[in-house]
């Protein structure tokens, strides 16, 4: 029989198994169809040759290439939208994202440290400013010397050695808490305490001044808090805070010391009784203030600052920037000029030194940044400050401002009653005005709402708030001023108001030679209407004329090149660059 005689050893034939359409079946559940097997092969090769293009871009690209694609990406989804003044954010967040602009725009810059003023040994996530507003800021074309990086360095030592609670702090404080009655081995730190007085401007100046001071007789540097310092700055120094402790045995006296206070340098030296006076109190007081008189000012004298070189207690109370009559001090003169080879940048440094904003007050400097400036060409601060005690906006003030703005070319002129077709690649300027009053802002910017600009350039006006007037014991009020202050100070030009240290500080924390708005007289608007400033440095609003030698009046703003009578004050002082001089 034939199904006998079958061979079993044979591998069964496909038919044999059923009809065709199994077999088709089998065919591709196995994969064994000659032309799948081609296409597997085809496709495997293309893989391949993906695999090898990719190897050799990675291999030419950088990593900075790879990066700036993806930061750009982020970019496009992040566009600022208007955030409130006072909205609450995360600061490290808000950074984070500026980064990545800064980044892929190409305007990042790494100097952290600010050329080494700054110490590498504070804490970052305590005081978010210190080493991220680098990179809010243009690079500085001014470098710190080397001699005051050091003397910088040196300072920090000796603050951790005698700050509060160290061994020398404590034996210093128990001799004034006896007054000097306790028989043990005296301490080698001397001690400077800056006493918290009058408006924000005036305490940053008059504290910046007081810690050069402190710098030029090694003395100890502490802070009076008052109602709001520890609230708005970061501790400037490693390990050891700058604060003055709150049981500091005469911290309640502070309130009390004046020119009639027994303890007074001024009618010390001037009745020569500096033996009784300073060993039966323990301290000398320093009294500082404008209303201060020929007395006191014997303090900016070589032969009577030597009074104080063996008092261990030191305390100053005052509101003024005194720094350039530090220049006219023999005693001084020397070191100043080897600390600052150029003398317009002495508040330059000593301020991003020593003043950055806590977090909180960082966060609104961030925020509003990022929402209304840092999209913007060219960015524009203008300062108002307006004495006049009725309320505004005064007329004769607006006309001022603007002349200033479209003569200096800050801002452009407009076409009224015309239509205007944008033109291409248009520029964008930010304007940022601050003011107690909103009404400035608000007519300068409806001018430049209502009406097309002469240059086609686009202009926007903002202001970060309008407090309506002055409120220095309030702590909002105050974080928002030293917000404002620190965001002119990120302007790329800036006019400010005479008299005004508010404007003082923006300029010069931030390398700004701004225009100068006239003091007006009469309700009229001033001609020429602002003035050029000669330097970045803040004027001195009631310095000594005196010739401690001669003991007699003489003009301070003539006696060396680098110390002149300011623009916005005729009888003021300020650093200046001394003629010839070739300044960055």
């Amino acid at each position: 029989m034939r199904r006998l005689n079958k061979n079993y050893g044979d591998p069964p034939k496909f038919s044999d198994l059923g009809g065709g359409d199994i077999s088709r079946d089998q065919q591709t559940r196995f994969g064994l169809n000659p032309l799948k097997l081609l296409g597997c092969f085809v496709v495997c090769l293309m893989g391949l040759s993906v695999l090898f293009s990719i190897s050799i871009i990675l291999k030419d690209s950088s990593p900075n290439s790879i990066w700036a694609v993806a930061d750009a990406r982020v970019l496009d989804n992040d566009i600022a939208s208007p955030r409130d003044f006072g909205q609450e954010d995360d600061p490290m967040e808000s950074f984070v994202k500026h980064k990545k602009k800064l980044h892929s725009a190409g305007f990042e810059h790494e100097d952290k440290l600010l050329g080494g003023l700054l110490s590498s040994r504070l804490d970052q996530d305590s005081c978010l400013s210190r080493y991220e507003s680098a990179s809010y800021r243009k690079e500085s074309p001014y470098k710190p010397s080397s001699f005051l990086i050091s003397k910088l360095r040196r300072y920090e030592a000796l603050h951790k050695r005698c700050g509060p609670y160290t061994e020398s702090y404590n034996k210093t404080v128990g001799k004034l808490k006896s007054n000097g009655m306790i028989e043990e081995e005296a301490s080698d730190c001397k001690y400077l305490i800056w006493v918290s007085f009058s408006g924000l401007g005036n305490r940053i100046l008059t504290l910046g001044s007081a810690f050069l001071y402190a710098l030029l007789t090694d003395r100890v540097l502490l802070i009076d808090r008052g109602v709001d310092m520890d609230d708005l700055f970061c501790e400037p120094f490693p390990e050891v805070s700058w604060l003055l402790p709150l049981d500091f045995p005469i911290y309640d006296q502070f309130k009390t010391l004046n020119q009639k206070s027994p303890e007074c340098f001024g009618s010390i030296v001037s009745n020569n009784s500096s033996s009784s006076s300073s060993s039966s109190s323990g301290y000398v007081y320093l009294h500082l203030v404008h209303d201060y008189d020929a007395n006191d000012k014997l303090f900016f004298c070589d032969q009577d600052q030597s009074f104080l070189k063996n008092i261990p207690w030191v305390i100053m109370k005052s509101d003024n920037y005194f720094i350039p009559s530090l220049f006219l001090m023999p005693s001084f003169e020397q070191e100043l000029l080897t600390l600052f080879p150029d003398q317009q940048t002495v508040f330059h440094f000593l301020g991003r030194y020593l003043f950055f904003p806590r977090n909180p007050i960082w966060g609104l400097i961030t925020r509003y940044y990022d929402s209304y400036l840092s999209q913007a060409d060219e960015k524009i601060g203008i300062q108002v400050r307006v004495f006049d005690t009725r309320p505004g906006p005064f007329q004769y003030v607006l006309d001022q401002i603007l002349s200033c703005s479209l003569h200096n070319n800050f801002l452009p002129e407009i076409k009224q009653n015309e239509s205007s077709v944008t033109p291409k690649n248009q520029i964008s300027k930010a304007v940022m005005l601050t003011s107690l009053s909103s009404g400035y802002f608000e007519k300068i910017r409806d001018m430049y709402w209502e009406n097309p600009t002469v240059t086609g350039e686009v202009i926007q006006v903002f202001q970060p708030s309008h407090e309506g007037y002055q409120q220095t014991g309030k702590k909002m009020h105050n974080r928002k001023a030293w917000a404002e202050m620190y965001l002119l100070s990120l302007t790329d030009k800036l006019i400010t108001s005479s008299w005004s240290t508010f404007g003082y500080v923006a300029q010069s924390l931030g390398g700004l030679n701004p225009w100068i708005l006239s003091k007006p007289e009469n309700e009229t608007t001033p001609n020429p209407a602002c003035t050029k400033a000669m330097s970045i440095e803040p004027c001195f609003h009631a310095p000594p004329f005196f010739d401690c030698k001669k003991r007699s009046g003489i003009d301070t703003g003539e006696v060396v090149p680098h110390v002149r009578h300011c623009e916005d004050m005729s009888w003021g002082l300020k650093l200046v660059n001394p003629i010839g001089v070739n300044v960055a």
